[in-house]
């Protein structure tokens, strides 16, 4: 017999497998963003909420998926490893409370993406909103970060400023005192930051397509 937890797992996989997360699954069926949501799981009183035969179905449409391979999802007939990886929307990485001042996830508020195991156990996924990255990531693209990575010219990186702004670029070059950021949208300009604005930069070493 099929169970709560198997059904919503299946999904999550789902989403993991096509490079998404949970919200970017519904919205790419067409759904409500919040129907697959940890939250929409269980009711305020704790009875356990089944997604609809309907979500399922556009769900496997929306990623070409057969009955057959989501049966498999449900069995993890495939046999790869995973771990969950924290996520939050790329907008909510420069709020205060979800890194220290070394760039490693911390706090509350997270939600996660089953993920093959990454060797960086402090790996952590952000998901672009928006068009500003356009082509290299678009609305709804995930991105896994490696905060232990070693970074080299050429990388594309996650940077957090001292003042809070969060940026995506392609890392141009690094001296003692300023780092040269490229945009990856050619109508953005590139940046030089001085390295003391600077608080970290970790390195991008995914991106669903």
């Amino acid at each position: 017999m099929l169970t709560h937890a198997q059904i919503w797992t299946a999904l999550d996989r789902l989403a993991a497998r096509s490079g998404l997360s949970a919200s970017g699954l519904a919205k790419r069926a067409g759904l409500d963003p919040t129907t697959f949501n940890k939250s929409k799981r269980v009711t305020p009183d704790g009875r356990a909420r089944w997604p609809s035969t309907e979500s399922v179905a556009k769900s496997l449409a929306a990623t070409g998926t057969t009955v057959e391979e989501f049966v498999k999802l449900i069995t993890d007939a495939s046999g790869h490893a995973e771990q969950a990886v924290p996520l939050i929307g790329f907008a909510e990485a420069g709020a205060g409370g979800f890194f220290d001042d070394g760039g490693f996830p911390v706090g509350k508020g997270w939600d996660e993406i089953p993920f093959p195991a990454v060797e960086d156990e402090h790996a952590y996924a952000l998901e672009i909103s928006g068009d500003s990255m356009q082509p290299a990531y678009r609305d709804g693209t995930v991105i896994i970060v490696s905060p232990s990575a070693p970074i080299r010219r050429g990388d594309r990186v996650v940077v957090r400023t001292r003042d809070g702004e969060v940026m995506a670029k392609e890392l141009k070059r690094k001296t003692a005192k300023t780092l040269e950021l490229k945009s990856l949208n050619s109508e953005h300009p590139d940046r030089t930051l001085s390295t003391e604005d600077v608080l970290w930069v970790a390195r991008i070493v995914w991106a669903s397509q």
